[in-house]
């Protein structure tokens, strides 16, 4: 597979699709376990790209597909425990002062939760940023580990297999993914300065309102 030219996007791209080629289905798995901790590629991305590298037989389709539903199951229960091991007022704590996410992102989880119960774990898969955190109030109210793990691995594996698909279809025209998101990182650069601005303008407020209370 040929490198793309230039872009942040780009770049990115080139190295998960060397991490998928070198590693296989492994590699596949990684980078949706870390897409679910750490999204700054979406699984629209990954997921293709996976299907892209099958097609050119570093590994086979089912195989890409199996590997990226247990990269999502994994990332899933990670999320899943910590919730339940830390609780509610921690793990908000512990989004306000992560950049790149936020409480409110929580809250989004919260609200799908609240309105269809488990059956949000398995419809929350296909939805953006519900997708990942979906797991955060199913680990706070102790949903049952089976039924979790039941519905999260349908889930995903509705939503891994149309993308892989999807990039398996495109075969060697893969690069119209990457010429797409091109056009795009302008805008991603943009809301990353934004948004890494916003963490610092925030801490420093905190700690003058810590070191103002102190005093």
């Amino acid at each position: 597979m040929a490198a793309s030219q230039g872009g942040i996007i780009s770049s990115i791209t080139d190295w998960l699709v060397s991490l998928m080629s070198q590693m296989g289905g492994i590699g596949v798995a990684v980078a949706v376990f870390l897409e679910n901790l750490f999204p700054p590629i979406p699984s629209e991305v990954i997921l293709p790209l996976a299907g892209v590298t099958a097609s050119q037989g570093k590994m086979g389709l089912v195989e890409a597909i199996v590997w990226a539903t247990a990269g999502s199951l994994i990332g899933a229960l990670v999320l899943y425990a910590i919730a339940a091991a830390i609780g509610s007022q921690r793990i908000r704590r512990l989004f306000d002062i992560m950049p790149l996410v936020q409480a409110s992102d929580i809250d989004t989880a919260d609200t799908w939760f609240a309105r269809y119960g488990g059956l949000s774990v398995l419809i929350g898969r296909v939805i953006p940023v519900v997708r990942s955190l979906i797991s955060i109030p199913a680990g706070l109210a102790r949903m049952g580990l089976a039924r979790f793990i039941g519905l999260t691995v349908l889930g995903s594996a509705v939503w891994n297999t149309a993308l892989v698909m999807a990039g398996y279809a495109l075969g060697q025209r893969w690069q119209v993914i990457v010429s797409f998101l091109d056009r795009f990182q302008v805008v991603v650069i943009v809301l990353l300065a934004a948004l890494i601005v916003w963490y610092l303008v925030v801490s420093v407020r905190r700690a003058l309102l810590a070191r103002d209370t102190q005093s």
